[in-house]
């Protein structure tokens, strides 16, 4: 008793762990209490209002939109070169004094030339590309940097390229300036662009506008109307919607930093986690014997918990990829279908609370946990898995469209999206397969699918078994059947014991002919003390151990070695050692088993078993009422001893598996019936034949 309290304290210990360490990752961000789609109906009931006053933000594409459009209409920063005019100016009156002019052309033609570049250098010349690319945009101007870094706006209109520069000098001369003689100036080559982009000062300027871009674009007053029961989620409402939620999640950020979220998050977690611990204490206590177990549920639910908080409120589209039903599934396989339903829902509500549309995800993850826990009945075989996995798959779709028209009608598009995501949740349950090795290994579990494979009698061990020691092969399929129909009236594990029965004397092996199922006419115990014979007996325990650890069979397999004669004694030897030295205290140790006894009703089956077959070889007389007999000393012989005290094998258990080993053993040795010889005094010779021939069928 003292015993199971220590271990309902360590399980409650394990579970606590477990909350804390969920409860120090679980989100820091706050979760809206409100799930709402553009276009989609509001769901909740009553008319929500603001609770305080918040902002309205602008939406992605809006923001998208206004950078754009600033982008798109850059405004860029001119300087003008003054070297430009003066070079130009220079090379006019050079070229005028030098004579490389008509002679019609007069001073009063280079003085009107050199004013117009004064005037359109003084306004500025661009670029024909950069000129066309001006009037090509919307704005149409530019803004020009002086030497006091000011910068003033120019229209396009204000400002010239080369050819309008030139139409401008001929359109506007006086009538003193005759055209014909003023293009002999060749007036265009001296009009060069002196208007150069000033990168810096556009990209800081285009900083500038940017910077002064802002995200609100309204606010709620408190009390104002959000939205009502049936309202479409239209732009503005969602919109209004995203600004309380982004106002709710910035005064819920203010005070995560203090205990009293973690101690309400903790309190939440361990409350879930509660409801495990209780059922396990309700309906599974055996299962709080073993730490294992507790650290294997634990496991399951936080490693699942803990993906889950850490990479849905992040990426939110892999909620329905994660396979929480591999929860179920590992569980059903090594434990039991309740325990599977209890550890899976309270795991499906730990993850509810970080995942959008929290109603939606229960519902759909319950019916999948179901599928699982209905079709998985046994593992034995790899389609078991594929069947479970596709179950799971069909379901859970089938479940969220259902849900979809239920709650908003026909929509308008179909989100295929989440059959990807089921998809992914499919490949992952898959995987379950590769997964019950691992937890094998880690946990010293023993699957059913591993139990198949080790009762197959083609194994090394047992094929090695039926070369070397033929008897005690057949003994052990013998006791297998035994066991097996035992466990199966009674309830149990019947797999486990088969295996268990077939693996349960491999330590013979190292002294076959020492053991009388493998024996000839000589026995090779008449050569030893019986004190050295108990010794060689006894080893077969030491020694199937050893040969079962060195081929790797699972823990549950050899604990079958180590307990199928528990503590008791090789009472042949003992009581032979005893009559010969009446006189000596005998050591007793010198004849037990090194145990221990069994302690789960398989390995208690199995230590009737191996002892009624074992004895029923020595029966000279076979009826019904003598393996009655039999089997009723046998048993009760070794319930007597106590050792199965430790094992939950009930009296009504015991009275049943007396029935069956009976009625098992009668099908055994059941005898044959004499086929009657033919009395008649002469046989034909075609007769004789006809004998002979059926007796060699």
């Amino acid at each position: 008793m003292a015993l199971y309290r220590s271990q309902k304290i360590k399980s409650a210990l394990v579970f606590l762990v477990a909350a804390v360490l969920i409860t120090f990752l679980y989100p820091s961000k706050v979760k809206f209490k409100y799930d709402y789609s553009l276009g989609q109906p509001w769901r909740y009931e009553g008319v929500l209002t603001a609770p305080y006053n918040f902002n309205v933000y602008k939406s992605d594409a809006q923001k998208v939109a206004e950078r754009d459009s600033i982008e798109r209409t850059e405004v860029s920063y001119y300087t003008i070169d003054p070297k430009v005019k003066l070079t130009e100016r220079h090379l006019l009156t050079e070229n005028f004094s030098a004579g490389n002019m008509g002679a019609e052309v007069t001073s009063d033609y280079i003085q009107y030339a050199l004013k117009v570049l004064d005037e359109v250098y003084d306004q500025g010349i661009l670029s024909n590309e950069n000129y066309e690319a001006l009037a090509a945009q919307e704005q149409g101007y530019i803004y020009l940097v002086d030497e006091m870094n000011v910068a003033k706006k120019r229209e396009l209109t204000e400002l010239f390229n080369a050819r309008k520069a030139y139409d401008y000098a001929i359109n506007n001369a006086p009538p003193k300036i005759k055209p014909e003689v003023l293009q002999q100036v060749n007036f265009e080559k001296y009009l060069l662009s002196n208007l150069s982009v000033d990168e810096l000062k556009t990209t800081q300027m285009q900083s500038a506008r940017l910077a002064t871009l802002t995200e609100v674009v309204g606010e709620v007053q408190k009390g104002e109307r959000i939205v009502g029961t049936g309202d479409v989620v239209t732009t503005d409402i969602y919109q209004m919607l995203e600004g309380y939620r982004m106002a709710y999640e910035k005064a819920s950020k203010s005070k995560s930093e203090n205990f009293i979220l973690f101690a309400g998050q903790l309190v939440l977690i361990v409350l879930l986690f509660g409801t495990l611990y209780t059922y396990l204490l309700a309906f599974r206590p055996e299962l709080m014997k073993e730490t294992k177990n507790i650290l294997f549920i634990s496991s399951n639910v936080t490693l699942f918990t803990i993906l889950a908080f850490l990479l849905i409120p992040n990426q939110p589209e892999i909620t329905y990829m994660l396979p929480l039903s591999m929860v179920a599934i590992h569980i059903r396989i090594f434990l039991d279908s309740r325990t599977a339903a209890i550890t899976h829902l309270a795991t499906v509500l730990m993850v509810s609370l970080v995942v959008p549309s929290p109603l939606i995800f229960i519902i759909i993850q319950v019916v999948a946990g179901r599928i699982v826990l209905v079709t998985l009945r046994n593992l034995t075989q790899r389609s078991d898995l594929i069947r479970t996995s596709f179950s799971v798959f069909f379901g859970m779709v089938v479940v969220y469209y259902a849900m979809t028209f239920a709650f908003e009608g026909i929509p308008q598009t179909m989100d295929w999206n989440i059959i990807f995501y089921f998809t992914i949740n499919f490949i992952f349950l898959m995987f379950t397969y590769l997964m019950v090795y691992v937890i094998e290994k880690s946990f010293g579990y023993v699957s059913s699918i591993s139990l198949v494979e080790l009762a197959d009698i083609n194994k090394p061990l047992l094929r090695q078994l039926s070369e070397v020691a033929p008897g005690t092969f057949q003994h052990s399929l013998n006791v297998s059947t035994l066991a097996s129909e035992a466990i199966d009236e009674i309830g149990g594990d019947i797999r486990l014991v088969r295996s268990g029965a077939l693996y349960h004397d491999i330590g013979k092996m190292k002294n076959p002919t020492y053991f009388t199922e493998n024996q000839g006419a000589n026995n090779p115990h008449d050569r030893l003390s019986y004190d050295q014979s108990a010794k060689i007996i006894i080893k077969h325990i030491t020694d199937g151990i050893e040969m079962a650890e060195k081929a790797n069979l699972p823990k549950p397999i050899i604990d079958f070695i180590r307990t199928h004669h528990g503590l008791g004694m090789t009472k042949y030897f003992y009581i032979k050692y005893k009559n010969e030295n009446p006189n000596m205290i005998v050591d007793e140790s010198i004849f037990r088993y090194p145990g221990p006894n069994p302690w789960t009703k398989e390995q208690g089956v199995l230590m009737l078993a191996d002892a009624v077959e074992a004895s029923s070889r020595s029966l000279k007389e076979i009826t019904e009422q003598v393996l009655i007999d039999h089997v009723n000393k046998i048993v009760d012989s070794i319930v007597a001893d106590g050792y199965l005290k430790n094992t939950p094998l009930t009296f009504r258990d015991i009275e049943k598996t007396k029935y069956i080993f009976t009625e098992k053993l009668r099908n055994m040795y059941h005898s044959r019936i004499d086929y009657p010889e033919l009395t008649r005094e002469k046989k034909t010779e075609a007769e004789s034949k006809n004998e002979d021939t059926n007796q060699n069928i």
